[in-house]
């Protein structure tokens, strides 16, 4: 299959119909390269806000409220696009409340119609702070047409746990949606997907969001590259980079990426980390300790 990852530029919206055009743009352009998988940034929905005004945009917690209520509208657009283009989809997330609770959304599109929900798991200190978010719903494992694909929302990526829970269903494919201020963020989470493909011998998809928008509280600073790893062996590159963006330069990067490749490293690489992950002591172990003072 051939994975397009955006490093996803934020920009005001004067209304739904010039939302609607950024993104079928964007997803014309990828399909038109010849696409399968197209994946959007964390927070990328944050721009509806901007559908409210410059006042609710402002807002941090007006801004949060109209985002959740327009993100089935939202949904709606990517699930025709995906139909339309023939593509798969994981759309920019964004917040959501459901019974008095803010949880950080994504949702997944099939070209025929279909859509699974992805939540993230573990919270940042400035949504726990700022934004009261809370972890959604449990991770979920997807058996598409394109391979076996699980999804970790950006801080997600930093915990070893989390992918590996999805490596251990099935997963061969995990995309990892981000949205980072600054270069030190970024690179928290490049370097967590990039363990991530090592430990699990998989291909990890990193699409960041990019550019500045002081008109939103939570978008106000955004940085990164979209990447598209493996793990540094047979069958990959070296470095583990299939290909990856200049840092902070819009656009798609892409990927021819073939799955018989991910299984043949975890079947007869020149390391098996996915098999021998299970040779790691229990976590309860403990650990001696040794004075040489």
């Amino acid at each position: 299959m051939k994975i397009a990852t955006a490093c996803y530029p934020i920009d005001w919206m004067e209304g739904f119909s010039c939302y609607a055009d950024k993104l079928s743009s964007w997803v014309a352009e990828a399909a038109a390269e010849g696409a399968d998988l197209l994946v959007f940034p964390e927070y990328a929905a944050m721009e509806i806000a901007a559908f409210a005004g410059r006042a609710v945009a402002a807002d941090l917690p007006a801004s949060l409220a109209a985002v959740s209520a327009a993100m089935e509208d939202s949904w709606a657009l990517h699930a025709r696009l995906a139909t339309e283009h023939g593509v798969h989809i994981l759309a920019g997330s964004g917040p959501v409340f459901e019974a008095g609770r803010l949880v950080n959304r994504a949702m997944f599109f099939t070209p025929d119609g279909r859509r699974q929900a992805h939540d993230k798991q573990i919270m940042t200190r400035w949504e726990r702070d700022e934004l009261g978010a809370v972890p959604g719903n449990p991770l979920v494992l997807m058996e598409t047409a394109l391979g076996r694909i699980g999804v970790l929302i950006c801080y997600d990526a930093e915990f070893p746990l989390l992918a590996r829970s999805l490596v251990e269903a099935g997963a061969e494919v995990l995309l990892v949606p981000s949205q980072t201020e600054l270069d030190e963020g970024y690179n928290r989470v490049r370097i967590g997907a990039m363990a991530r493909a090592l430990e699990g011998q998989c291909v990890v998809v990193h699409s960041p969001t990019q550019g500045r928008a002081p008109w939103s509280p939570l978008l106000d600073e955004n940085a990164g590259a979209a990447a598209i790893y493996g793990p540094p062996d047979r069958g990959f590159p070296a470095s583990g980079v299939i290909a990856q963006g200049a840092m902070n330069r819009p656009g798609w990067v892409f990927a021819d990426v073939d799955l018989a490749a991910v299984r043949a490293a975890r079947a007869d690489g020149n390391v098996l980390t996915m098999v021998h992950w299970a040779e790691q002591p229990a976590r309860a172990n403990p650990v001696q300790c040794v004075a040489l003072t």
